[in-house]
């Protein structure tokens, strides 16, 4: 197996996960598809995955298909033509970091496994294909478990700040996360997938306003109540721009703030692009909240 095992030493410190996006959309400007770049995207996947592995980061998620509001879904064949490759040159560069396949189709899923994928990180938290809660017990490998909401028709487009929800109701917001989180889980326990390879994620932005995306990480600690670790991905998203009504590419301290609470309130893993900014913000929370 491809860098650390698995499980991490939960509590010990916050882990680092650093976004490799594998497309030409991506709502935080990195894509790594796109004429300006490189057509060599391995290549360029892999210096961009050893900068992040300098700077600290312990899990690499390879995306290829953009789940910003309004951003038109992939086929599984183009989503797997674009991970495949980048996960192949990354499992093959022996990086000190664990692998993880950002994708909720299950052919992808297990397309990236056979490659050295050594996560699953399912955006919709095993609903969306039937298929991979089976794969991920099959391939014995952790899967993360977002909550998701989204909807096209709940999506508010503006071209400075991008995309955001509005209009999403929830009667109790934290509840209601909670309970449909609960059912993610159970699809993974009726498909095998043992409660130690299991981590959960609010899915900040994701069918959240901004209001509500707040309040999540506000409360983060009753979502890691629930018992299991907990990945939180705040990063460079919109509730940060129309909070502080700032474009992506100037949400760096915004993007701290959010990391540095979400870690107080029992965040145990970040999922971000600013890596090193954010591996400094990590351990200096640590120092403060993980004293003992």
């Amino acid at each position: 197996m491809n860098g650390p095992s698995f499980p991490l030493a939960w509590g010990t410190r916050t882990f680092v996960m650093g976004i490799l996006n594998v497309t030409p959309d991506s709502f935080s400007g990195d894509g790594l598809i796109s004429p300006e770049r490189t057509p060599d995207i391995p290549s360029a996947a892999l210096a961009q995955a050893r900068g992040f592995v300098e700077a600290g980061a312990d899990i690499l998620d390879v995306g290829g298909e953009s789940t910003r509001p309004g951003a038109q879904p992939v086929s599984a064949q183009e989503e797997t033509w674009r991970v495949v490759p980048v996960i192949q040159a990354l499992a093959g560069a022996n990086l000190p970091a664990i692998i993880s396949v950002d994708t909720s189709k299950a052919s992808v899923a297990q397309a990236a496994l056979e490659a050295g994928a050594q996560w699953i990180n399912d955006v919709w938290g095993l609903r969306a294909d039937a298929g991979m809660a089976e794969t991920a017990a099959r391939g014995q490998v952790p899967v993360i478990l977002m909550h998701n909401h989204s909807k096209p028709a709940d999506a508010d487009l503006q071209q400075r700040l991008g995309g955001r929800y509005l209009g999403v109701k929830y009667k109790h917001l934290i509840e209601e996360v909670k309970t449909e989180l609960l059912e993610s889980v159970a699809l993974a326990h009726a498909a095998g997938i043992p409660d130690n390879q299991i981590i959960l994620d609010p899915g900040i932005g994701f069918g959240k306003t901004v209001e509500q995306s707040l309040e999540l990480i506000d409360r983060l600690g009753e979502i890691r109540a629930l018992g299991y670790p907990v990945l939180l991905g705040p990063s460079r998203k919109s509730f940060i721009g129309y909070t502080l009504n700032l474009p992506p590419n100037q949400r760096l301290e915004g993007s701290a703030a959010a990391v540095a609470i979400g870690i107080a309130r029992g965040a145990d893993i970040v999922r971000v692009h600013d890596v090193e900014a954010m591996v400094r913000v990590a351990r200096m929370s640590d120092a403060i909240v993980r004293r003992h």
